[in-house]
């Protein structure tokens, strides 16, 4: 039998009163109101059934630049090396991709292409040399799971355009799509790297930044991703 003090502690719990079925019942409605939208408005508007449409976003939704016809080969050495690492991705050569990037480099997969900064936000990966080198450890560990057998990825890599190019520095726009197989199940991922390049002293080039943003980073999926897109 409940003492007193549990008899007491049990009437204390509130609830939710009468008129609970009623506020089940209502509509939910989120005022747009007239400042810009924020938070999961910005991310999906039709989230809210009164917020404005049409808005673009300058950062988002500008007009690509168009790619520089550039002179030599460097359209076919920048291809050529956005295939390569595409392939050392799909060959889990993970020290191989690591060296891709320079010193400096850094590999940054915002939550939303909004994003301008990846400190103080989230972000699905912001990994200098030495993170990679750590996640390198990880998934090369023999009981990592995401290594399991029956995991393979496969990435195409295309619409590759030189934005601007300097003496020392290149800045590159690409699409890319990646097919991950797990076992049965298969997952898509899609959307747009941009990289930015510098040549190391042997003229090689060299990731300074490698920006990925998802178009479909908001979908739900059963399991985080492991390794870099």
């Amino acid at each position: 039998m409940a003492n007193a003090k549990d008899s007491g502690a049990a009437r204390a719990i509130p609830t939710a009163g009468p008129d609970f079925e009623h506020l089940l019942a209502q509509d939910v409605v989120i005022e747009a109101g007239g400042s810009a939208p924020t938070g999961a408005q910005r991310v999906a508007p039709d989230h809210s059934p009164r917020a404005r449409t049409g808005i673009v976003d300058s950062a988002a939704d500008a007009l690509p630049k168009p790619g520089l016809v550039v002179a030599g080969d460097v359209q076919r050495e920048v291809e050529q090396f956005l295939y390569r690492q595409a392939e050392l991705l799909d060959g889990k050569h993970w020290q191989a991709f690591i060296d891709l990037f320079a010193a400096d480099g850094v590999y940054w997969m915002p939550v939303t292409r909004e994003q301008t900064e990846w400190e103080g936000s989230p972000s699905i990966f912001a990994e200098d040399k030495l993170m990679m080198e750590i996640r390198k450890g990880r998934v090369s560990h023999p009981n990592a799971w995401s290594q399991a057998p029956m995991w393979e990825t496969n990435h195409l890599v295309s619409h590759v355009a030189i934005e601007s190019e300097t003496a020392t520095t290149l800045e590159v726009r690409s699409r890319f799509h990646l097919m991950e197989l797990r076992r049965d199940t298969v997952r898509h991922f899609g959307g747009s790297y941009r990289h930015s390049l510098v040549r190391d002293g042997a003229g090689a080039l060299k990731i300074r930044l490698q920006r990925v943003d998802l178009f479909n980073g908001q979908a739900p999926f059963d399991y985080v991703l492991q390794v870099w897109v």
